[in-house]
């Protein structure tokens, strides 16, 4: 019995605690309440005048779609070499819009902006630096994860100028697409002339040393122009083969299974070729004529593969480059994005409003451990020894 009232009489002051307590935050709101409606009041009014003094901001949008598949023309052209040019630029990017945006950002595209609108004037920089780090500044780019759509945002002071630069992004962005397209475009046909020049040299002097040999009776009595055809398209089937392979190390590891699968590819090809050259050797025996007759239809066969991928890659460096598509081409926005007034006006009068809450609950908190002895010695001895530190009064 002693127990249940001990516990009802804990429980009533628990409540007669809380009820203080909660009379005590009321009465500290009540004492300031002045200070807390005026004063955020005042600053929020503070804040939208400075809203007002400062000059307005626009922000133009442009949305664009970026090339789907950038190496797609490069992989065509080497169709039958497994592109030598490598696993291309877009390879192991989740994102393939992240690359269009980190090229968006480059420092070629920023150095063609800043001089075409003259932005180290317009902004009153020294440096060109400082001008292409105030231009990313202004600059914002989103990719789209679902949609592979990119939408850029530019703000300045002028609309119109705002909307100008928004579209010239895309337009230097397309150059840069272009330029770095041809460079590759280049590269293969360089590479592709080579072979060319080379495979002709080598069928000239293997038609030579056709002619030179005579055509013997018997030989021909074998018909094995047919087979030494086939014979030599499969030689030249190998030779483009070894090259893919030469290629394809300098981008893959040869435990990975597009390398894998070329060699086994190559090993094929090598057994059907030795096949091939058993079977000739036996029933053409050892003529002259058989053997130039093999060396001229290989090498035949050999310029046919290279001109094919000349002339392709002769198109390609011929081509515009990679097309960006705009979906929404930037326009002078109507209204403006920065400042924004009554946002600000809100958000800096519920700051001012907790921070005087805090600066009155506090104050309250210390008003009330002055009234205590213990806190009032404490306080005397803290004067007394900031007093010594100052060297106003000696120490005891």
């Amino acid at each position: 019995m002693n127990q249940d009232n001990a516990m009802a009489d804990q429980m009533d002051g628990a409540e007669d605690d809380d009820e203080i307590s909660l009379l005590d935050t009321l009465q500290v709101v009540v004492d300031n309440l002045r200070l807390l409606v005026l004063g955020p009041l005042l600053v929020g009014l503070v804040a939208l005048g400075i809203t007002f003094a400062i000059p307005p901001t626009f922000t133009a949008k442009v949305v664009f779609i970026p090339p789907k598949q950038q190496q797609s023309t490069a992989a065509s052209a080497l169709a039958d070499l497994a592109s030598l040019g490598g696993g291309g630029a877009m390879a192991g990017v989740k994102n393939p819009a992240d690359q269009y945006v980190a090229l968006a950002k480059s420092n070629s595209v920023g150095t063609a902006l800043a001089s075409r609108f003259k932005l180290q004037e317009r902004y009153d920089f020294d440096s060109q630096q400082d001008t292409l780090k105030a231009l990313a500044g202004n600059t914002r780019l989103e990719a789209g994860a679902k949609d592979g759509l990119i939408t850029l945002y530019f703000e300045d002071a002028d609309p119109v100028f705002a909307a100008q630069v928004g579209n010239a992004y895309v337009d230097e962005l397309r150059r840069l697409l272009n330029r770095i397209a041809l460079t590759e475009s280049q590269q293969r046909r360089v590479f592709f002339e080579g072979l060319v020049n080379e495979a002709k040299s080598n069928m000239a002097a293997a038609e030579k040393s056709l002619k030179a040999s005579g055509i013997d009776g018997s030989v021909l009595k074998l018909s094995a122009a047919s087979a030494l055809e086939g014979v030599a398209r499969i030689k030249a089937q190998v030779s483009v083969q070894e090259i893919k392979l030469g290629a394809m190390r300098g981008y893959l590891a040869e435990s990975a299974p597009e390398f894998r699968q070329a060699q086994i590819e190559l090993k094929a090809l090598r057994a059907q070729l030795a096949q091939l050259d058993k079977e000739d050797a036996q029933s053409a025996g050892q003529s002259d004529y058989i053997t130039a007759f093999r060396e001229f239809k290989y090498q035949e066969a050999l310029l046919e593969l290279y001109l094919r991928q000349y002339e392709m890659a002769r198109l390609d460096e011929g081509r515009e480059g990679a097309v960006v598509q705009v979906v929404d081409p930037a326009q002078p926005p109507e209204r403006k994005s920065k400042p924004k007034k009554a946002q600000t006006a809100v958000v800096s009068t519920l700051a001012a409003l907790l921070v005087l809450l805090v600066f009155a609950f506090t104050r309250h908190a210390l008003r009330s451990q002055e009234q205590t002895p213990e806190t009032l010695e404490k306080l005397a001895r803290l004067r007394q020894s900031w007093r010594v530190a100052l060297g106003r009064e000696q120490g005891p």
